[in-house]
């Protein structure tokens, strides 16, 4: 079962250094991706998915990330402002549950609280014009929640 990880190291997963973490930021339309550096100390945005239902959408982020040694996959986790968990962070637990039995690939939740919010306002400041800040906001967000868990100490081998 997915762990929720803030500030932690992922001590118990141990494994080469060059092996990088991907992020996933789950929305009821799309999936942003995003993935890391070899080194595990930068994020990048990588792309959007379009959900078409849990396999086919396994599918497609499994397909983006072949190229890459993937270590783990940390995916955010939408607590409510007050810290609970409401019933889209329950569809993300079934969400990440899911994945993990189909890849094999660990999964660790990071909170996510206002990170779409900062990444549009990040893209705002920016000039993004408003059509393309549409196509790239989720995987901004999915490389905001991959670098506040590597910040935070998560990308340590």
């Amino acid at each position: 079962m997915p762990r929720l990880i803030v500030g932690d190291s992922l001590a118990a997963k141990r494994r080469p250094m060059r092996e990088r973490i991907a992020a996933l930021d789950i929305g009821t339309k799309r999936i942003g991706v995003a993935i890391s550096d070899p080194l595990a100390m930068t994020a990048q945005p990588l792309c959007v998915i379009e959900r078409r239902g849990i396999a086919e959408d396994v599918r497609q982020i499994q397909t983006a990330l072949d190229r890459y040694a993937v270590r783990c996959v940390v995916v955010g986790l939408p607590l409510e402002l007050s810290g609970r968990e409401g019933a889209q962070a329950k569809s993300v637990r079934r969400f990440c549950a899911e994945f993990e039995a189909r890849t094999g690939w660990p999964v660790v939740l990071q909170d996510e609280r206002l990170s779409t919010a900062e990444g549009e306002r990040m893209l705002v400041a920016a000039g993004v014009r408003r059509s393309k800040r549409r196509r790239v906001i989720d995987k901004t967000a999915a490389a905001l929640i991959l670098q506040a868990f590597l910040d935070a100490g998560g990308g340590l081998a």
